[in-house]
Formats: C-alpha cells, structure tokens, sequence
C-alpha cells in the first residue's frame, strides 16, 4: 500500500487545507512550491501537528500528519475514524464546541489553546493554535483544520 501521502484522498485533503489557509490567513501552510504530490508529502513530515475533520453531525477525523498521529498516539486508520469531539476529555469538549462555532462564523482563529487527549489518555495542553474553516474550489465548506506546534503535556 502506499504512503498516507501518496493517497489521492490525502492530496486533496492537503490542497483544501493549504487553500483555505491561505484564503482565511494570507499565509502559507508551508513556504515553498510545491506539487500537490510534494506538499502533501512534506507536510505529512512537518514538525507542526495538522489535523482537520469532515462536515459530518459528529465530525470525523479525517486528516492527521505523522506529527498528530504520534502525539494522539494512533495509526492513520484508528485516526481516521476517530469521531474529533474524541480528542479532548468530556469537561473540555463544550470549550472545543465554542471555539469551532467561533470558527465556523469568522473563518479562522491564530490563538487557540486547549487541553486534548491521546488515545493512551496521555493528557497535553496545545498553545497558539490556528483553526480554520476548510473550503473546496467551488467555496463550499469541507470542514475545519487545526495546526500547531506548541504543546506540553500534563
């Protein structure tokens, strides 16, 4: 099977998120050009963690670089399925439901911190965190990412 970068699924996945980076922030998600096979590729093993979900009712994971796997602790598959109110504990998870709503109205937040929680139950606080509004190439909304590069744990 091929690396999790190579998959068309994951290439998409990266386009959208650098895309709708971009348009909410004006930054790049990585500097640099790249084809859509050599973005996906390097920021798959990029020292930030990148994680984005879906639009589902309960949205799904469906998105993590090797950075977000390692720190949740989990395989690309068990990732993947993971519903992502999951990756923080019951008493933060209406914190998380704020913050994606604040989100969901303004596009983007660069200053997000929280608790999460691996799949272990290893316990770490993320700082200066940006979340945004994932969009495809017609506008429509394909779900939020989130990336950081700050964490401790607890």
């Amino acid at each position: 099977m091929n690396p999790v970068w190579e998959q068309a699924a994951s290439i998409a996945r990266t386009q959208i998120m650098a895309r709708s980076f971009s348009k909410w922030t004006g930054r790049d998600l990585l500097p640099g050009l790249f084809n859509p096979l050599g973005l996906a590729k390097n920021i798959f093993a990029a020292p930030f963690v990148l994680v984005a979900h879906g639009t589902e009712a309960d949205p799904v994971l469906n998105y993590g670089n090797a950075a977000a796997l390692t720190l949740w602790e989990m395989s690309w598959d068990e990732f993947t399925r993971t519903p992502s109110r999951l990756t923080a504990e019951v008493p933060n998870r209406e914190e998380r439901a704020r913050l994606l709503a604040t989100v969901t109205a303004h596009g983007f937040i660069d200053d997000y911190s929280g608790i999460r929680i691996s799949q272990t139950g290893r316990r770490f606080r993320i700082t200066q965190a940006t979340v945004w509004n994932l969009l495809d190439k017609r506008g429509n909304n394909s779900g939020q990412a989130a990336m950081f590069d700050r964490w401790e744990f607890l």
